[in-house]
């Protein structure tokens, strides 16, 4: 595959994305949602098909030049030829049912002609549509689906080849605009919207909202991208943040990790929130809290630690055989089997956003004490038994370490809530001897004294990056020898050209899946933090300088590094990698900001 990860961009209306390349082609869009079929392939090894490209006649190679419009989600692409110059802008409008992606060529400079070639592929490419007219549109209907391309003013469309072809001429101020709506296909035809008015709205809504970020400090304008990545990564009716807008995208090319990411994880929550207030952004960060009580809601032994985007909790894991995968990377994986794992750290993160929420003035709930009181009852017993912990391993239940703190936080914060809150009921001197006891065995067991460092699991001489959140979530202060020496351990053990590995590449005998994989970029922007904590905030703030590095041309990045091959790996855009980064700049920064 000639495109890169980095080479795409993200452009969404709030409930489905799309990715578009270099090479002015969309080789991703879910239909009518992020978890849905998508309705292009190529981003997946259907090479031939499953995309639309749009770029001037005769022209292989990749655009001249392509950025965001300032605080917002419109894409402009730039391509100069040797007869002129051309932009083509891509956007998909807020909307109501139907998703709409827009793209308006432009004449910049001179006569360009431009070739458009379209050809869908429905159910991750495994069906292709009939094509026919209907009221000035070429319809693709298959099964449920159907697709309508429009053209503003009309432009000539032929098949050919599988595919629908259409090419004109652009000169110098003006323009041809296409629409392609999603609709189902047993409904009339959608509405019809003026692209350019959607054009204007879209870019006046999203600075409308950038200009609520009350981020100043240095990188502002990474930071910003960070926040409207998370917000393009939001589905809109209820609140849920995606992890990634796609599925299957290697964490190592050619292998076999290949995930699903297109669902809402709670552990993203606390992170999720903190950024998200931090930066102004209240009324988000109230609708992720209220989706997250809606998720969670019910038996607690019945938790999970990731749900769809309106919380349901089947999630079954598949594979597509008749696609090859991202540069051969197979299987391609629909859905996400480790929705069946036991992850004790999950009860950590829902106490820990609920008791952030109350303290910052979120709106209260008067259910909200008596979930969390069910689930400390429930973690009061659960807590003693091993998990498959913070990175959803598949090589069999231990007793991770992270897993473990995060228990100690859930009883910390529900016994500081009672503190703070005598009006409620609780069994605070239950909960306080349950803090004790949970941080006595992980100090016992999860440390190893000969190297002043907490291993990743009781009994194990592996390390693991998630231990660098000791200190963030206070359950040791950041002074204390432990600390800094898992956080020196870390450094040394799992450094990967200077960024951070989750734990020792190729411990199949942890994760049960032969490879390796890159840096986890989350763990590196949580080292960076750790740095900063025990004291050492400069080379923090040199390690955040390179992780911002790493973006790609329009500031999105994914799971994971390569910094041998200079190449992102997994899934894309990563809303863990953008947390992590905005988490960071305001942890670095946020201080020299207030004073």
């Amino acid at each position: 595959m000639h495109q890169l990860i980095e080479d795409y961009a993200l452009i969404g209306d709030e409930q489905t994305a799309a990715l578009v390349g270099r090479d002015g082609s969309v080789d991703w869009l879910c239909l009518p949602r992020f978890d849905s079929a998508a309705c292009f392939a190529r981003l997946l090894g259907d090479e031939e098909n499953g995309h639309w490209r749009i770029a001037p006649k005769g022209v292989d190679g990749v655009c001249t030049r392509r950025a965001y419009r300032p605080g917002t989600l419109v894409l402009d692409t730039e391509w100069e030829t040797d007869e002129g110059a051309i932009r083509v802008t891509d956007l998909m409008p807020q909307r109501d049912v139907a998703p709409d992606l827009v793209r308006i060529i432009e004449g910049v400079r001179g006569r360009v002609t431009v070739r458009s070639t379209l050809r869908l592929r429905f159910d991750y490419g495994s069906i292709m549509p009939w094509m026919r007219r209907s009221d000035g549109h070429r319809v693709a209907v298959a099964g449920p689906d159907s697709v309508w391309l429009r053209t503003v003013p009309a432009v000539h469309t032929w098949g050919e080849d599988f595919g629908t072809h259409s090419e004109f001429t652009v000169a110098e101020g003006e323009s041809v605009a296409f629409v392609l709506t999603w609709h189902p296909s047993h409904e009339p035809r959608p509405a019809i919207i003026d692209p350019h008015e959607a054009l204007r709205a879209s870019v006046a809504d999203w600075q409308a909202w950038s200009d609520r970020c009350r981020y100043q400090g240095p990188h502002r304008d990474t930071v910003l991208r960070s926040l409207i990545t998370l917000k393009a990564l939001t589905y809109a009716p209820t609140g849920g943040i995606v992890a990634a807008a796609t599925t299957s995208l290697p964490e190592q090319l050619g292998g076999v990790r290949n995930w699903d990411y297109r669902y809402c994880w709670l552990r993203d929550s606390t992170l999720t929130l903190g950024a998200l207030l931090s930066a102004g952004y209240v009324e988000e960060a109230e609708a992720w809290r209220n989706w997250l009580l809606r998720a969670v809601a019910g038996d607690p032994a019945d938790l999970q630690i990731m749900y769809g985007l309106a919380g349901e909790r089947r999630l079954p894991e598949f594979e597509l055989p008749w696609l090859s995968g991202f540069a051969g990377s197979t299987p391609v994986r629909i859905g996400n089997g480790a929705v069946d794992q036991v992850q004790l750290d999950v009860y950590g993160e829902v106490m820990d956003s609920l008791w952030l929420a109350r303290r910052s003035g979120l709106s209260g709930r008067p259910h909200i004490w008596s979930l969390q009181r069910a689930l400390m009852e429930f973690l009061s017993t659960a807590w003693r038994e091993p998990d498959e912990g913070l990175w959803e391993v598949r090589g069999g239940r231990r007793h991770f370490v992270h897993s473990k703190v995060m228990v100690w936080v859930a009883v910390d914060r529900a016994v500081r809530t009672l503190e703070e809150r005598p009006d409620l009921e609780g069994d605070l001197e239950g909960w306080r001897a349950l803090r004790e006891e949970v941080h006595r065995e992980v100090c016992e067991k999860g440390f190893d004294p000969a190297r002043n460092t907490f291993t990743q699991s009781y009994g194990s001489a592996e390390l693991d990056a998630s231990l660098l959140l000791i200190p963030r979530v206070g359950f040791l202060p950041p002074d204390d020898p432990r600390v800094i020496g898992t956080v020196d351990a870390i450094r040394r053990d799992l450094d990967h050209q200077g960024l951070v590995l989750r734990y020792s590449a190729g411990t199949t005998d942890v994760d049960g899946l032969p490879g390796d994989e890159g840096a986890f970029l989350v763990c590196s922007f949580w080292l960076a933090d750790a740095l900063h904590l025990t004291g050492r905030t400069e080379e923090a703030k040199e390690l955040f300088e390179r992780l911002i590095g790493l973006v790609n041309d329009v500031g999105l990045l994914s799971e994971e590094y390569d910094p041998v091959a200079r190449r992102q790996l997994g899934n894309f855009p990563q809303a863990f990698s953008h947390i992590g980064l905005v988490s960071t700049a305001l942890a670095l920064f946020g201080e020299e900001e207030a004073g």
